[in-house]
């Protein structure tokens, strides 16, 4: 089922929480809404479901204009963080439970709701367990009940808020490689919302990435990451670094000193750049600083710098550097970027407001 977003506006009491977005999202696509608290993810979750209704624009379900269509109408599954199990019913009779309070014309007959459980129940991964009650399961377990509840209506569209989230990160990474292995098999069209950002990279088609009630960037993994389009993308997706800077005759310079070239417009500008993307140099034409702090990450090391500002409070950054560099506390360290992005001033101050 393939879900258009025109236009959306929501507000409450005059606050807008979306403004003006708009979404194209392909059948049997797994779309992940991705944002810090506020960013309007949820809210936009909620109006595809049919929880809520916009202030204005339209959301389409294939050529139907399902606006103003009731949950019921538009046929959804819908998977919450925190399950929304019935705690007095067994996990057989959890997943049966949309289809049996169907009205009667609707109904299927009670065969039909015993053999598409059972076939649920193999599908996530939990035969033999259709007795139980969710007490008696774990939280992996549990969600991967409401997951199987959500399919049991044959939704149209699958949507998940933030459905990792009450798990600790072990069994998240693990459910997290099951579910798009689940999603590989159905085929379903599914949005799932979450402010974790290894989650979205790891599992989505494509990420939509959003702040302040907008859309800031719609791509792949390698889009969002690799070629952030704003200031804001950038320092929200994975760790990054910045500083100002002025681009003059092609010639990148930080303080009045020259530590690369770009093309491009010229004037005062803001450098972004990742911890990864650095080389450790001698030469004078590059950035230095004192390390103020280093901690171990894995196969490598991130040593945190503060890079002097004329007198005011200094530039902090973090440069990865290799185990065996001989770095350590209270040292300069010169490093040039090799990969960077340079936004104007005005745009870089507009995506921290």
């Amino acid at each position: 089922m393939e879900v258009t977003i025109q236009n959306i506006r929501k507000e409450f009491e005059r606050f807008p929480a979306l403004n003006d977005v708009s979404l194209k999202i392909a059948s049997g696509e797994l779309i992940a809404l991705l944002g810090p608290s506020g960013s309007g993810k949820t809210t936009l979750l909620r109006l595809i479901a049919g929880l809520d209704f916009p202030t204005a624009g339209s959301i389409f379900f294939g050529d139907q204009d399902a606006s103003h269509h009731s949950v019921q109408e538009r046929n959804v599954g819908f998977v919450f963080q925190h399950y929304a199990l019935f705690r007095h019913m067994t996990v057989a009779q959890n997943i049966g439970f949309g289809l049996k309070v169907r009205p009667a014309a609707n109904r299927p007959p009670k065969a039909e709701i015993r053999r598409r459980v059972s076939e649920l129940l193999e599908m996530v991964q939990l035969g033999g367990l259709e007795k139980r009650y969710p007490n008696q399961l774990s939280g992996g377990q549990r969600q991967r009940v409401a997951l199987a509840r959500a399919m049991a209506i044959e939704p149209r569209i699958l949507l998940l808020d933030e459905p990792f989230g009450a798990l600790d990160a072990k069994v998240r990474k693990e459910l997290r490689r099951w579910l798009r292995e689940f999603h590989n098999c159905t085929g379903h069209t599914t949005v799932f919302v979450t402010h974790d950002q290894e989650e979205a990279l790891e599992l989505a088609d494509r990420v939509v990435v959003m702040s302040q009630g907008k859309i800031e960037q719609v791509g792949s993994a390698d889009d969002v990451y690799d070629r952030p389009g704003s200031p804001f993308v950038f320092s929200f997706i994975g760790e990054s670094s910045q500083l100002p800077v002025e681009v003059r005759d092609g010639t990148v310079l930080f303080q009045g000193q020259p530590i690369g070239s770009a093309q491009g417009a010229a004037g005062a500008g803001q450098l972004f750049f990742r911890p990864q993307d650095v080389e450790l140099v001698e030469s004078q034409d590059a950035l230095s600083g004192k390390i103020t702090a280093l901690r171990r990450l894995a196969g490598t090391r991130i040593a945190e710098i503060d890079i002097a500002n004329d007198g005011h409070a200094p530039y902090h950054v973090e440069v990865e550097v290799p185990l065996h560099a001989p770095v350590e506390l209270g040292s300069t360290l010169r490093f040039r970027p090799t990969r960077w992005k340079i936004f104007p001033i005005d745009d870089a101050v507009r995506s921290v407001r």
